[in-house]
């Protein structure tokens, strides 16, 4: 039987447990197909192909990550592939998605502080900001401010404007393994919050994306750097009416396997053939 390394968070990571409890429904599905999975802690060293898709915590420890990456011998297959990875990992990657076309959020990428989250503002033309990481997960450092509030100072930064579409309308995710849409799912924030995450209050159901989301998302697939083995991308309505991108996660996505049909099972298939 072949053997493949699942990537997952460090021990002492608060969603470790988590993490465990997933870990056996991945060798459950991969066993099928020929695969013995074994979990590694993603910044322990190994030499056998790796899936990162629960590579958690990572962005706590940026520069051990992209170490990890840029190291990664090109005869050890990596799962997504390690350049592909890296150019998920900076968000920096939604100036170049819309730079080739693909409807984005409108971003403002810079060293924020005080003074540039003011000017932002007046830049995007909005009254309530995000201010995010550029390289962050599950929201971590995320700040929504409003003109008047005390202003955080975050460093390497992505401002976008507050869409009240998050909380409404939600934002959608769609699902892609082996190059095909595997499921979908729609996340609503809970009343007062911007955060879509279940650990903030928000819910998460399936839902049957229509032409315009499919759209987007596959503009955006055929615009990076690498074919995904597998990809979530995340969409929100614009203020013009528009879905735009919000994140392309090629790195660890959450699968909602729940809300689909087979999907470890789908993606057990997909590393099987790549290996």
């Amino acid at each position: 039987m072949r053997s493949i390394d699942l990537l997952i968070p460090a021990p002492d990571d608060v969603y470790a447990a988590l993490a465990a409890e997933q870990v056996r429904d991945y060798v459950a599905a991969f066993s099928r197909v020929g695969i013995a999975v074994r979990p590694r802690v993603w910044s322990e060293a190994g030499d056998a192909p790796a899936l990162a898709l629960m590579a958690w915590g990572y962005h706590l420890e940026p520069e051990r990550w992209l170490a990890l990456l840029d190291g990664w011998p090109a005869d050890l297959p990596l799962f997504n592939p390690a350049p592909l990875l890296r150019w998920s990992t900076r968000k920096t990657y939604l100036s170049a998605l819309e730079a080739a076309g693909v409807p984005t959020v409108p971003t403002w990428c810079c060293d924020a502080d005080p003074s540039t989250i003011m000017a932002a503002f007046d830049a995007l033309g909005a009254e309530e900001l995000v201010v995010k990481p550029q390289i962050a997960a599950s929201s971590h450092g995320i700040a929504r401010v409003k003109r008047g509030d005390s202003l955080p100072t975050v460093g390497q930064a992505m401002i976008q404007p507050f869409l009240p579409a998050v909380q409404s309308e939600g934002e959608y995710a769609l699902f892609y393994i082996g190059g095909e849409l595997s499921h979908a799912i729609r996340k609503v924030a809970r009343s007062g919050e911007f955060r879509v995450q279940p650990q903030f209050g928000g819910t998460n159901t399936a839902w049957q994306p229509d032409r315009e989301a499919i759209a987007v998302a596959e503009a955006a697939l055929a615009a990076a750097p690498a074919e995904p083995l597998y990809a979530r991308i995340d969409l929100l309505r614009r203020l013009d009416g528009r879905l735009a991108l919000t994140e392309f996660e090629a790195i660890e996505p959450e699968l909602y396997f729940a809300h689909g049909e087979q999907v470890l099972e789908r993606l057990a298939e997909a590393v099987a053939r790549s290996l």
